[in-house]
């Protein structure tokens, strides 16, 4: 029987309002006593967070897991209480250091995220849909493939367009001299994500060309038509499923569904050299 490893770890906790302080854990530090880069895992179910407050940035959250995770693993673990106060916000507490043995860093966060941090099975179980769903997926995929860290996520398009403009693009990187960028698109119940982002695809275009010197390749992520009941059986909801990614590739969108995402991740490996 392997021996466990002796180990510390804390706890973190989302609070919107510090003056009611009610808080919803989405993620744990774990490390090991004996030194070592230490393990950092957030949730991937924000529906918790989003019951608690509504206008939660979750795309912030996982940016912040992102950079936590890279500045834990270059620096040495002397600097490793100032690297959390440096990386997490207001918003975002941690508790105090709990002793825990852990057969290993990736099992022990394992058990102690389904101790203290994702919801139960039943609300789980709970089908996430629309663009939630693809966002899902779309960051499975890349982290299956080792780049989601690497990538930049919620690219604000008013660097690219005029100042004012609400977009933010779900992620994307630069191999060479293009710029591939890639948004999570719902086209059920209606297409209006696709109309906003087919109507800023021309300008956001023109902004990467100026501001970075480099082409822009924009992708849409949606799911596959079946799977938004958009059949032949159903022709008022494959129209409008058929206007949506029409109206997309009309603009210079490229279009894949879900089940291109596998081969979208090796894509960026290989360009990311990974």
């Amino acid at each position: 029987m392997n021996e466990r490893r002796a180990c510390a770890f804390q706890l973190l906790r989302y609070v919107p309002d510090p003056v009611r302080n009610e808080f919803v854990h989405i993620g744990v530090v774990l490390r090991a006593e004996d030194g070592g880069a230490p393990e950092v895992r957030f949730t991937r179910d924000w529906r918790r967070v989003r019951c608690l407050d509504p206008d939660a940035d979750t795309a912030l959250l996982e940016g912040m897991e992102s950079e936590l995770r890279r500045r834990l693993a270059e620096e040495s673990d002397g600097r490793f209480r100032k690297i959390l106060d440096e990386s997490l916000s207001l918003s975002v507490q941690m508790t105090e250091p709990k002793a825990y043995l852990a057969e290993s860093l990736p099992a022990g966060v394992e058990e102690l995220m389904r101790l203290y941090v994702e919801p139960p099975k039943k609300a789980r179980g709970e089908r996430v849909s629309g663009r939630a769903a693809i966002q899902t997926r779309m960051r499975a995929e890349f982290e299956r493939a080792g780049v989601w860290d690497l990538m930049r996520k919620r690219i604000a398009a008013s660097m690219y367009t005029r100042p004012g403009d609400p977009l933010r693009i779900d992620a994307g990187y630069r191999p060479n001299g293009v710029i591939r960028m890639f948004q999570a698109v719902a086209l059920e119940p209606g297409v209006e994500m696709a109309k906003v982002l087919a109507f800023s695809a021309g300008a956001l275009r023109a902004g990467v060309e100026r501001v970075e010197k480099a082409e822009l390749q924009l992708t849409a992520i949606v799911e596959p038509a079946a799977k938004v009941g958009a059949t032949d059986e159903y022709p008022d909801q494959l129209a409008l499923y058929r206007f949506g990614t029409e109206t997309m590739e009309e603009h210079q969108i490229r279009v894949l569904t879900t089940s291109d995402l596998e081969r979208v991740a090796a894509t960026a490996k290989h360009e990311m050299r990974v």
